[in-house]
């Protein structure tokens, strides 16, 4: 989310800088040539003057016209020697009076011929077009009239290079351009400082709404930082946190409670029941065994209600514990009970240690009630396997049978309380195995996964977070 928020704002930034960055380019690359017209226009007018107003020495007589030519003549080739920049004075034919370079023969063609046309008309050239850096081997042309009695009597044409120019425009677009590289900096560290003064609350509400959401109900937003909107929202967040967890403490009292307070009178009930029966007349032993039956079922519907009560109060006691080790245990804790169903319990153990983070006791009522379960369903003279695995993340005990299985359907829902498939209802079991095995796991940082077995059967896995000998 944070990076979606930053690209956000530096997009944001990055159009705010072109909208403005775009208009200041142009307007120093305008400022540029306006200053370079600006000298090239004075150049015309002092050679426009030296052409009309010829030079006085004090008390000698006006100098001849071939003394004024040579002097334009002098002052054009100075000029273009040290600027470089192509000067003339043109007859109102084009042919020059005086022009440099030599090779300068007609203005009335060429790059000056519109200036020199609009010069004819008695004003000075209008500005040309705006030049730009990548325009090669261009030339800025300033054309104005020379008058005399109110005629035109000749033009001063000067053509300039845009080569400096151009350089000029780079130079003040670099400086452009760095200043607005340092705003971009600058954007985005505010963009980062602000992002992650916004967001800190929103990750520490996802961090603890996942605790919450998988089991660790103590978790808890610190309402510090951030907005006060979301300073709010965590305060709330942290309120309605503890009503579900009162609720759900006293959901957990309560049938813990009703479990344990059922257990006596059942077995009160269950005593007179037997009683009744040994003073029954010959004839009832069928009902007298459905009686019994059934209240069994009772008592092991309270005793597994009381299971899951007890595992989700049960707190985090997850440390290293040996999954081969205990695995072993269970499964010969399990052989003589699959040994009396026909059924061929297999443990399939490396001979090293696999480590995992996980409650001893927990995890090892969890796999109970999964193999507990596997031998339930598997048809005598099959096999259930129980196999430890291990990765660089996890480690995992899987149980498979060869029972009847479940279908994708049924594997959505296969760990719900109380949950049994419609074609196994004829099966002993109160559905809540499962369900207690998952919840045992899940304190503990675990988890329970229902897969299919080829080519029929299921595979159940526990899993924990592994952890690396040494």
């Amino acid at each position: 989310m944070r990076t979606r928020l930053l690209g956000i704002l530096l997009a944001l930034m990055a159009c705010v800088l072109v909208a403005l960055g775009l208009p200041l380019a142009v307007s120093e690359a305008a400022a540029q040539q306006q200053q370079l017209l600006v000298d090239r226009i004075d150049d015309t007018a002092r050679f426009a003057a030296l052409a009309q107003n010829p030079p006085e020495q004090a008390g000698a007589p006006t100098a001849s016209a071939d003394e004024q030519v040579h002097t334009l003549e002098t002052e054009v080739r100075r000029y273009y020697e040290v600027y470089g920049i192509r000067a003339g004075v043109f007859q109102i034919n084009g042919r020059p009076v005086t022009a440099d370079p030599a090779d300068w023969t007609d203005a009335s063609r060429g790059d000056s011929a519109e200036a020199f046309r609009e010069a004819l008309d008695g004003r000075r050239s209008q500005d040309p077009s705006q030049s730009w850096p990548w325009q090669q081997n261009r030339r800025l042309v300033v054309a104005s009239p020379v008058v005399w009695d109110g005629d035109v009597v000749a033009v001063v044409v000067i053509e300039s290079p845009t080569g400096a120019l151009g350089s000029r425009i780079l130079h003040g677009w670099l400086l452009l351009a760095g200043g607005e590289a340092v705003a971009v900096l600058v954007a985005v560290a505010a963009a980062v400082l602000l992002t992650g003064w916004v967001l800190r609350p929103v990750q520490d509400l996802d961090k603890v709404t996942h605790d919450i959401a998988t089991g660790r109900l103590a978790s808890r937003v610190a309402p510090a930082g951030g907005p006060p909107e979301l300073r709010r929202l965590a305060r709330a967040f942290n309120e309605m946190a503890d009503h579900v967890e009162q609720v759900l403490d006293q959901q957990r009292a309560f049938v813990a409670d009703a479990s344990h307070q059922l257990r006596n009178p059942l077995a009160a009930l269950m005593l007179r029941v037997e009683a009744m029966g040994m003073e029954l007349p010959e004839g009832h032993e069928a009902e007298m065994t459905g009686v019994r039956v059934e209240g069994h079922r009772l008592a092991r519907v309270l005793d597994d209600l009381l299971g899951l009560a007890v595992a989700e109060h049960a707190g985090q006691g997850a440390e290293r514990t040996d999954l081969a080790r205990l695995t072993a245990d269970r499964v010969q804790a399990w052989a003589p009970l699959a040994r009396e169903r026909g059924v061929v319990l297999v443990g399939r153990l490396p001979k090293e240690p696999v480590l995992g983070m996980a409650d001893p006791v927990g995890f090892g009522s969890a796999l109970d009630a999964v193999v507990d379960n596997a031998l339930k369903f598997t048809p005598r003279g099959d096999r259930v396997t129980v196999t430890v695995t291990a990765d660089a993340e996890r480690a995992a005990v899987v149980v498979t049978d060869a029972g009847p299985g479940l279908t994708e359907e049924e594997l959505d829902r296969v760990g719900d309380r109380f949950w049994r498939s419609p074609r196994h209802q004829n099966v002993d079991g109160s559905g809540l195995g499962l369900a207690i095995a998952r919840t045992l796991l899940t304190a503990s940082g675990g988890a329970l996964e229902f897969t299919p077995n080829e080519p029929t059967g299921l595979a159940v896995t526990l899993a924990v977070p592994a952890v690396q000998p040494g």
